[in-house]
């Protein structure tokens, strides 16, 4: 069979993952039943204190409850902005060389890595996304024992004043620890893909069970940064950094 050679900008998978993530977002705002039914499967219903409400839902997350998840938990919030900080570290000593021992492309790999972590996760996720969508986390619910009302993916109906459920800033974490495997030696690659993915992969899971976001803040929020990231690159790379590849 033929080999037909197609070429794949940085724009045009910038492109395609946006087009993914807004289409995840139609999914998820037609069809709020997805995120509801997911977060119940991890809620656990109780018996009302006397005088409730005759409709209240009274429970608890329990995964939330448990210690050493806590602790698991506050590792992997942390995890990323460690990393950004070895990652600033070696940007700063990249600068200091001059001359011949300046590494252009090591340079231009870790503005890549810290300025999608900073357009991304912080800007975008925590101080847009979260502070002004206003929906309000699972556990604040009247579906799961809150006192607000729920609202689907992508509503700015909801009542949540500040650090709300769209998206979570966790997962968007975990996803950009993720990304940064695409600017690693190949080496590295094949050594590190396996911890970064699981890595990546835990922390949303752990926010979901702790009913701290719906499935769709973990996912897009874990998305948010591959697309945040194709972007930068396709605004840096210039057409001979190209990669084609290669279908039968």
């Amino acid at each position: 069979m033929a080999i037909r050679e197609t070429s794949y900008s940085a724009a045009d998978i910038f492109k395609l993952l946006l087009i993914t993530w807004f289409a995840l977002l139609a999914v998820f705002n037609l069809f709020p039943q997805i995120d509801q039914e997911v977060s119940a499967h991890f809620f656990t219903m109780e018996a009302c204190a006397p005088g409730a409400a005759l409709q209240e839902i009274c429970g608890h997350f329990p995964y939330r409850e448990d210690f050493w998840l806590q602790i698991l938990r506050t590792l992997l919030l942390r995890l990323p902005y460690v990393v950004a900080f070895v990652l600033f570290w070696k940007f700063i000593d990249c600068y200091s060389q001059f001359g011949a021992t300046f590494d252009g492309e090591r340079a231009r790999k870790l503005k890549l890595a810290l300025g999608s972590l900073i357009v991304g996760p912080i800007v975008l996720v925590n101080f847009i996304l979260k502070d002004h969508w206003g929906r309000p986390r699972p556990f604040s619910t009247t579906d799961f024992g809150g006192a607000l009302d729920f609202v689907p993916a992508g509503s700015t109906a909801g009542k949540c004043l500040s650090n709300c459920s769209f998206v979570s800033g966790e997962a968007a974490g975990a996803g950009w620890l993720l990304c940064l495997l695409f600017i690693m030696p190949r080496a590295s690659r094949r050594a590190l893909f396996l911890p970064l993915a699981t890595i990546s992969l835990l922390a949303p899971a752990l926010r979901l069970a702790f009913g701290a976001h719906y499935l769709s803040d973990v996912i897009l929020g874990w998305l948010s940064s591959f697309v945040v990231f194709a972007g930068i690159l396709a605004l840096t790379d210039s057409p001979q950094r190209e990669k084609k590849l290669k279908i039968e």
